[in-house]
Parts: structure tokens; C-alpha cells; sequence
């Protein structure tokens, strides 16, 4: 499939983009990542302006957010019970459910981004549980821009050599995922000291 989409990019390449990244963000198995890298290196060789697949791909990905919110907020209840009777779906719920707990600007915004398996989840579980849709959109655009910039970005300035910049991208999220979780370690191990005393 990504060969596929890959093939029709140059020709479909903005109406692609954001059909892929609005499907991500409903859970639907798309290779919008890829497709971003690629729409990239397309801009750089000046098949579209770089800003035009940003736009294109913020675009998809923005209303993929909306309509998985507005599923949420008027019905996600009840499908989010039947999601939960499933093994590999619940879990992702679960997850999603959890990181709201923690905090709710916070999850939005890195659901986009750096855990983003969990982003459509996010966005059902955040409708049904009737969080405003004004922080929600304020969140959810904000990393979706980083989401967008660093691999439409990374595309771009790595034309001709997309698996570099998938790999550095993977690198990058990994660090920051792991200073994230020392930081937080670091502020529960504070926090656990200070309960203890």
C-alpha cells in the first residue's frame, strides 16, 4: 500500500496527504509519516512548495483530530465500551484513558507527535469524557504542527535519502521520549521523598 500512495504522491501528492494524515488520525493504517517524508522531498525538488504539503497535511490531520472528538463527544461512550472487549484495542484505550489522567493539554499535544499510536484514541476518549473542545482544538493543532513541521521538515532538507531521515527522526523521538521519562521518574522519586518525610 505505501508503494502505492507513494507512486501517486507526484501527481495526487497534496489531495494524498491529506486523505493519509486524516485517516492516521482516525486509526485507520495509513503511512502518513512516510507520506510526509516523501511530500518533503517532493517540495524540495520543487514538484509543490513546502508549505503547500504542510498545509495539505495539517489540514487532514486537524479534521482527522475534530471528527475523532466529535465521535467521541456524541457516541464515543458506547463505542469506547465495545472497543474495550477488544485485546489490542483496549490496551491502546487504556493507554489513551491514562495519559489523560495525567494530564489532559499535555497528552493531547504529544499524541500528535511522540506517542502517537495512541493519538486517535486520545481523541475519542477526550469527547466522551466531555473535555472542552476549545482546549482540545488549541492542543491538538499545536502538535499536530510539530507532527507536520518535523516530517514534512526532515523530508525536505533529507531529499534523496528518506530512510536517514526516518531514522533520524526515530532517534530523535526516542531521546526525547526517554528524557521525558527520566524527568518524570526524577518527579516522582521527588515527590515519593517528600510523601515519605
Amino acid at each position: 500500500m505505501s508503494d502505492w500512495l507513494l507512486a501517486l504522491l507526484p501527481d495526487y501528492g497534496l489531495w494524498i496527504l491529506a486523505l493519509a494524515t486524516y485517516l492516521s488520525c482516525l486509526a485507520v493504517p495509513m503511512p502518513a509519516s512516510l507520506l510526509m517524508l516523501a511530500a518533503g522531498g517532493f517540495a524540495a525538488a520543487g514538484d509543490f512548495a513546502l508549505s503547500q504539503a504542510m498545509g495539505a497535511a495539517l489540514a487532514g490531520a486537524v479534521a482527522g483530530d475534530q471528527t475523532g472528538f466529535a465521535i467521541g463527544r456524541f457516541g464515543g461512550r458506547t463505542l469506547l465500551a465495545r472497543i474495550e472487549r477488544q485485546g489490542k484495542r483496549a490496551a491502546l484505550v487504556a493507554r489513551a484513558r491514562a495519559l489523560l489522567a495525567r494530564g489532559f493539554l499535555a497528552a493531547v499535544f504529544l499524541s500528535r507527535w511522540l506517542v502517537s499510536p495512541a493519538g486517535p484514541w486520545v481523541n475519542l476518549a477526550a469527547g466522551a469524557a466531555g473535555h472542552g473542545w476549545a482546549r482540545f482544538t488549541a492542543a491538538g493543532v499545536a502538535g499536530e504542527l510539530v507532527w507536520v513541521g518535523l516530517y514534512t521538515g526532515m523530508g525536505h532538507l533529507f531529499v534523496g535519502n528518506l530512510q536517514a531521515a526516518e531514522d533520524l527522526i526515530g532517534s530523535l523521538l526516542g531521546l526525547v521520549g526517554g528524557a521525558a521519562a527520566m524527568v518524570l521518574a526524577g518527579l516522582w522519586l521527588r515527590a515519593a521523598m517528600r510523601h515519605r518525610a
